[in-house]
């Protein structure tokens, strides 16, 4: 029986070698869009959190807290910084009943529930016949005699009877770019350290629609503020050699409705 000639043998190795080509190819191929299809994935998560966490927060500016008083700071960084106040714990009918005879004195809500108050909290104090405000950190809280002491925090003046005290919550956002190959998205709640929301967020923009239709980056006063449009950019973790960028982007931008801004 004649066997395989030299040619034959030559033909047979090569066209092995092709197969083996075309298999490691299509191999290399589906695992780089594997790869790819992971990380946008992984992206597009990122940039929905963040979404929904900035449209769900700013929804809520000012939610119970006393007329007139700043429930939105905003910061033209580049990319923008946002702090939100809001009154989550339901404080928003807590008065003073006595004149300040000073600005050092204690406050002296008689016949208020302070429940909601602890030493350490961040309040708001509110003169309504001037509408203007400040806020100081409280020092101790006398729950039978419903006073609110602020031994480190002295006011700026004496509050009259009638002024408003509310507890208010802040969250700010910002993104941190110390690591320009991984800049993510920040919450800081209250003075907590700041904590990482979502990863791999390179832009935030908001804008602000006001009572007269204009739209300014900063608003001169929060009352005013009817909507914000957010707009905010991610992109993948690692970098695409051969996309036309170094890294895959996608940005989402959405207008929210403030309910509780110049509605009363």
């Amino acid at each position: 029986m004649a066997g395989f000639t030299v040619i034959e043998l030559l033909i047979a190795v090569l066209l092995a070698g092709l197969i083996t080509s075309a298999s490691m190819a299509l191999y290399l191929t589906q695992r780089k869009q594997l790869f790819v299809q992971e990380e946008v994935t992984d992206m597009q998560s990122n940039i929905r959190a963040a979404m929904n966490e900035l449209t769900t927060k700013i929804r809520m500016v000012g939610y119970k807290l006393p007329e007139g008083m700043q429930s939105v700071i905003a910061r033209n960084t580049n990319p923008d910084t946002i702090k939100i106040m809001t009154n989550y714990d339901f404080t928003d009918d807590i008065q003073l009943e006595w004149a300040m005879p000073q600005p050092s004195a204690e406050l002296r809500c008689d016949g208020h529930d302070l429940t909601g108050i602890s030493d350490g909290d961040t309040l708001y104090i509110f003169d309504p016949f001037i509408n203007s405000g400040e806020y100081f950190v409280v020092s101790h809280v006398q729950m039978a005699s419903s006073n609110i002491q602020h031994n480190t925090s002295t006011l700026s003046r004496r509050y009259p009877q009638g002024s408003k005290v509310a507890k208010v919550q802040s969250t700010t956002y910002y993104i941190d770019q110390t690591d320009p190959n991984h800049p993510n998205l920040m919450y800081q709640y209250q003075r907590n350290p700041a904590q990482i929301y979502a990863e791999n967020i390179t832009n935030l923009n908001f804008q602000y629609v006001l009572s007269d239709g204009t739209i300014v980056d900063v608003p001169a006063m929060t009352r005013m503020i009817r909507e914000v449009i957010i707009s905010v950019t991610a992109r993948t973790n690692k970098q695409d050699n051969e996309f036309q960028t170094p890294y895959r982007n996608r940005t989402l931008v959405a207008r929210v409705k403030v309910r509780n801004l110049g509605a009363r």
